[in-house]
């Protein structure tokens, strides 16, 4: 079983950074794709960033593009979304996940098949 813990989250004012860590444990699979998701209260979990197992490939929402960053060190089984230029509607919990088997052009679309608790951002206006 692999395990995802979320950290980082908190309350920001608009225009702030925060960044976001997703710590791995347990049967960790060698080369997985990851990835960012969040879910606004009342709305659906939508897909914010993905990473492939190297770090070598990256997808990103057209909502967070150009403002935020995602990347991993597979040396401490660790993925970040660095988030820069907050906005309120950027306010949601905040979830990692684990693609032990992607495959092919979309390999971001996962599935995913671990996930993490999740952490709540806040942005405030």
């Amino acid at each position: 079983q692999v395990q995802l813990v979320e950290s980082g989250g908190g309350l920001v004012q608009a225009g702030g950074s925060l960044r976001l860590s997703c710590a791995a444990s347990g049967r960790t699979p060698s080369s997985y794709a990851a990835g960012w998701f969040r879910q606004a209260p009342g709305k659906e979990r939508e897909f914010v960033a993905a990473i492939s197992w190297n770090g070598g490939s990256t997808y990103y929402a057209d909502s967070v593009k150009g403002r935020f960053t995602i990347s991993r060190d597979n040396t401490k089984n660790t993925v970040y979304l660095q988030m820069n230029s907050l906005k309120p509607e950027d306010t949601a919990v905040y979830y990692c996940a684990a693609d032990p088997m992607p495959y092919g052009s979309r390999w971001y679309d996962g599935p995913y098949d671990y996930w993490g608790q999740g952490t709540q951002v806040t942005v405030s206006s």
